[in-house]
């Protein structure tokens, strides 16, 4: 009976140690293929936010696309969104600041990325704000301290020669500051870095090749200027990124794999951006204008890309009907 009890307790044991080990075996090899992380936990209005993460080297896909960056409210609307490039070392990182039309709520936003078909996801917490960015005060100059002048000894002459008197050289001129490179501003003599509202315009930017392109530039003064000025404006915007934002990154990263897809959304947007230039000719200063103008350029979209291609396929079935 003692031996059956040994037996058994023996038994147990073996099988404890056996089921402990792959797990501590999975537990130390367990590596991330996409980080992301923020500088600190928690910010308040106008704070600057860090954010910066690696991609696993056995991750990177075979052509050289950007990580996609969201950031999400606690209320679910997308307050920033971008695209960053990698560096040689496949890390990622950007920096923005707390505060918008769009940062009014408080809690946990959560700060999304994608690489591909990797995801990865951190939060932080914000305290809320007032719906507006105020651009920090500058850090007082410190006061220059004055340097101890220092007497030379006066030499003493043992012979009667005359001492030759060494002029000092002049100074040089001290060199010109360098002027701010891309994505900084000159800001009370100091380059910062240049603040963005809301998120980039991705289909168009990939469609036409830079941010800085003519039709890209049009799109965000649009947006800016005009939409955003309006509370109904505003409202229009937060659904309609909630949309957009869903698909619009896996767009542009085919538009940049394949040069056809690009020209032909390149041409599917021109009808929309010459709707757009209506604006430009109108006053929007209340909510009922912006109502207006806005449900008639969407209704005029609506028939140019929908409606009239609708009548053209039933004319020509109809013409092909009678022969």
């Amino acid at each position: 009976m003692k031996i059956v009890a040994s037996g058994a307790v023996l038994l147990l044991m073996i099988s404890i140690v056996s089921f402990g080990m792959p797990t501590l075996a999975n537990a130390q090899s367990t590596e991330f293929p996409l980080t992301v992380s923020t500088d600190y936990p928690g910010y308040a209005e106008n704070g600057e936010i860090i954010i910066s993460g690696q991609v696993k080297e056995s991750s990177l896909s075979e052509y050289t696309t950007p990580v996609t960056l969201m950031i999400v409210s606690p209320d679910g609307n997308i307050v920033k969104i971008d695209q960053l490039n990698l560096n040689s070392n496949n890390e990622f990182s950007t920096t923005l600041v707390a505060g918008g039309p769009l940062w009014k709520a408080g809690g946990d936003y959560t700060v999304k990325v994608n690489y591909g078909a990797q995801k990865a996801e951190t939060s932080f917490n914000y305290a809320g704000g007032s719906g507006s960015i105020t651009a920090p005060p500058p850090p007082p100059e410190p006061t220059p301290v004055p340097e101890p002048v220092i007497e030379e000894p006066v030499p003493v002459i043992e012979e009667p020669e005359p001492i030759a008197i060494v002029e000092p050289e002049p100074e040089p001129e001290p060199e010109p500051q360098a002027l701010c490179g891309e994505g900084t501003v000159m800001k009370d003599g100091k380059c910062v870095a240049e603040q963005k509202e809301g998120g980039g315009c991705l289909i168009a930017t990939a469609a036409f090749g830079s941010e800085m392109a003519p039709q890209v530039q049009f799109l965000r003064e649009i947006r800016d200027n005009t939409v955003m000025n309006t509370q109904s404006g505003t409202t229009f915007m937060t659904g309609f990124n909630q949309f957009y934002y869903s698909f619009s990154p896996y767009v542009a990263d085919y538009e940049r794999e394949n040069p056809v897809f690009k020209e032909a959304v390149k041409v599917t947007l021109t009808p929309m951006l010459t709707s757009l230039t209506l604006l430009n000719y109108v006053q929007v200063d209340t909510e009922e204008e912006m109502l207006g103008y806005g449900i008639g350029i969407i209704l005029l979209n609506i028939g140019m890309y929908f409606v009239a291609p609708a009548a053209a396929i039933i004319s020509i079935k109809n013409r092909l009907n009678r022969n």
